[in-house]
């Protein structure tokens, strides 16, 4: 017999609190299981989660969120892809856009045609790096032989504004906020987090608890103690420094990231201001050198007083224990190099609503939970890693380090045979694509010893003719979109061009 969850708790607000508020408020009608989220004033939230991926455009239409309306909610900018300045070596530029390189040519992948002969840049074969270059945008055409069928977009937002836009769309669905400090876990017969006290006496019960209390942990680590694993030892990075900035241009429709002497600094550029931060390695920098960096580097003045991180890279041993699941930084943190720090709360909500539980709290359904969401942490992780790895700069400790240091097996291999003939063997899941992982690798300079045999088997004539239709088509796609900017000011501009 059925015992249902009957009441959800999300410990915490921000983004991800209030992305799991709404996804749940929307699933579950109050007289089913009622949802409540507990947050305090007192305890401010991290709030620089500016940058986004593609999966948060199906987040928001699964939610039933309209554009146009987010964009303007939030102060939001569209996201082609990420700028790398510096990373391969100093005065080295690389684009990784979101969406495809060119068009597999008999079911062999574009990039393995390309490095046969290497005909202009592989950027020139890509629809979005393309209009991010030429700052314009549209969006992805619903035609699939059209050309701007191959756009493929995210989002730049204020974090705190997409925090409370969810909050008001969790609680028009039913959901219910409740202010006050927790100062306490009560457990029951079987470990589980029964209720939670506030500093004002009251209680709060629950049969599931979704903890997004962010560093601390509250009920995964302080409660539980579940544990945490370390990945310091491959990402060294420890801290961050974040500040606004006065826009002095209209926003770019991509993020950039610019490598230093003890870690990068992130751009990302809003309609209202663009957010700033540096990411680094205290052993290498102290945080006073750190933040004078940050500042010298800003486009225009800065509209705040630098705001201080401090992070252990890693996760935490089981993102579920007991009737606790974690999601966002208490589930783990993975520096926001390639802007997955959203996305992995929404692969949490998504996995736990495909696994939701009843008060059984079966022992399979946990155990399945966090095998995924290991696999998807693990994932992100190595693709992290290879951003450092992967680079021939050797002017500081920091680049030292992180280029001789050994790396997952599983990264090793997967860079060992893309070194021998440029291939990439993924699994179904996997959140980066080849795409990705051939715009970083080559990007940062590892470029295959020999072509693959069966793609420079095939007529070099015949190959380079198709390249140059595909290269002209996304030249004549590009101009025909408005620039970012105009499409911004009129985001319902229809596309009509063939």
């Amino acid at each position: 017999m059925v015992n249902p969850i009957r009441q959800v708790v999300v410990i915490g607000g921000g983004t991800a609190g209030w992305m799991a508020a709404a996804v749940l408020a929307q699933q579950f009608a109050p007289d089913q299981c009622t949802v409540t989220l507990v947050e305090s004033a007192e305890i401010g939230t991290v709030g620089v989660g500016e940058a986004t991926i593609p999966p948060i455009m199906q987040f928001n239409r699964l939610l039933g969120i309209e554009e146009d309306a987010l964009i303007r909610a939030t102060g939001g900018t569209y996201k082609l892809g990420i700028e790398f300045r510096d990373w391969g070596a100093i005065g080295d530029t690389y684009f990784h856009p979101f969406g495809h390189y060119g068009a597999d040519l008999d079911g062999i992948p574009f990039t393995l045609h390309w490095l046969c002969n290497r005909p202009g840049s592989l950027g020139d074969y890509s629809l979005v790096t393309q209009a991010a270059y030429a700052r314009r945008f549209v969006r992805t055409s619903d035609d699939p032989k059209h050309v701007h069928s191959r756009m493929a977009y995210a989002l730049h937002f204020d974090a705190v504004r997409y925090a409370k836009f969810l909050s008001d769309h969790a609680i028009a669905n039913g959901a219910t906020r409740i202010e006050g400090r927790i100062v306490d876990a009560v457990r029951d017969e079987r470990g589980h987090v029964s209720a939670v006290r506030l500093a004002d006496g009251r209680s709060v019960a629950g049969d599931l608890f979704i903890d997004c209390s962010g560093f601390r942990g509250l009920l995964i680590e302080e409660a539980l103690q579940t544990g945490y694993a370390d990945w310091s030892h491959w990402l060294p990075m420890d801290r961050a420094v974040a500040v606004p900035s006065v826009p002095v241009s209209a926003p770019d429709p991509f993020t950039r990231s610019t490598a230093g002497r003890a870690g990068w600094r992130w751009r990302i550029p809003l309609q209202h201001r663009v957010g700033n931060g540096h990411v680094y390695c205290s052993r290498y920098i102290s945080d006073d050198e750190a933040t004078a960096e940050l500042l010298a580097g800003l486009d225009g003045e800065a509209l705040a007083e630098p705001r201080q991180l401090r992070f252990t890279t890693g996760r935490r041993a089981a993102f579920w224990n007991g009737n606790v699941v974690a999601l966002g930084l208490a589930a783990g943190f993975v520096e926001p190099l390639e802007s997955t720090s959203i996305h992995l709360v929404q692969r949490g909500i998504v996995t736990l609503m495909s696994l939701f539980p009843d008060n059984g709290f079966d022992a399979a359904t946990t155990t399945e939970y966090n095998r995924l969401m290991t696999r998807e942490f693990e994932a992100v992780r190595d693709f992290i890693i290879l951003h450092y790895h992967l680079t021939r700069r050797d002017d500081s400790l920091l680049w030292n380090h992180v280029r001789t240091m050994d790396v997952p097996d599983t990264l090793k291999a997967r860079i060992e045979l893309f070194a021998a003939h440029g291939r990439l063997m993924l699994d179904p899941h996997e959140l980066f694509r080849e795409p990705s992982w051939a715009a970083v690798l080559l990007g940062q300079g590892l470029w295959p010893r020999r072509p693959d045999p069966i793609a420079a088997a095939q007529d070099d004539i015949r190959r380079a003719e198709t390249l140059s239709r595909m290269k002209d088509l996304i030249g004549r796609g590009v101009s025909a979109m408005p620039s970012h900017a105009a499409f911004l000011d009129h985001p319902s501009r229809k596309d009509t061009s063939r």
